[in-house]
């Protein structure tokens, strides 16, 4: 064989052989394609079966079931309220011997006598045998009285026109009377009636004008 053939059987082998290996390299690249989208598929497929657990979501940083259960716990930790029939009422207060009010004359002179008698007739009080004014239930028993600020506290049965007084003392005893808080309702009553027939202020039991906050405390303890 001379030179020149010798060369090109040199030269055709090494191309059969280039060949060789590129069909070799492209198939094997195929073959690594063909495997990762195999995994890549069977992967999805196992995402598709496998949803994410709630370990697996967060917001924040924060997985979502942590935040779930904080959520739950601080549920739990709330301050407890308990049911209505669970409350305790509060303690009632006690009742007093003797509920008194007053009744102060705007005017530096007081109330005069004639005006009283005719308040006092306005209002159903009658004069009584203690010289004092009263409220009589159905059985002519006293349910409260009304005396003067100044002693002897009597008001007199005559000489009304030159009688004054410089206020008037309201008192009644809850625990002589059969139903004391319809009692205590007229007495309150007959007090803001004469209040604005005399022009009066009307004071509690400290001297202090008369809340609605010592009315009620009053009304709960009878």
């Amino acid at each position: 064989m001379d030179k020149e053939l010798l060369r090109i059987v040199i030269i055709a082998t090494g191309l059969i052989i280039i060949m060789g290996m590129l069909t070799w390299s492209y198939l094997r690249n195929k073959k690594s394609e063909e495997d990762m989208d195999f995994y890549d598929e069977q992967e999805l497929k196992g995402q598709r079966n496998n949803p994410l657990t709630m370990d697996d979501v967060k917001i924040n940083n924060e997985p979502i079931k942590e935040m779930a259960d904080h959520h739950y716990y601080d549920q739990e930790d709330a301050i407890y309220e308990p049911e209505e029939d669970e409350i305790e009422p509060p303690p009632r207060p006690a009742v007093p011997a003797i509920i008194q009010f007053s009744l102060v004359a705007k005017s530096d002179e007081g109330f005069n006598g004639i005006d009283l008698a005719n308040a006092f007739g306005i209002v159903g009080l009658e004069y009584g045998s203690l010289k004092i004014y009263e409220r009589l239930d159905a059985n002519r028993l006293v349910d409260f009285g009304v005396a003067c600020m100044v002693e002897p506290g009597t008001f007199p049965d005559s000489g009304l026109d030159t009688f004054y007084c410089p206020g008037l003392v309201f008192f009644m005893q809850p625990g002589a009377l059969d139903d004391a808080q319809a009692v205590f309702d007229d007495y309150l009553d007959t007090i803001r009636l004469l209040a604005i027939e005399l022009d009066g202020i009307i004071l509690d039991h400290h001297r202090e004008p008369l809340s609605e906050a010592t009315i009620q405390s009053l009304r709960q303890s009878l």
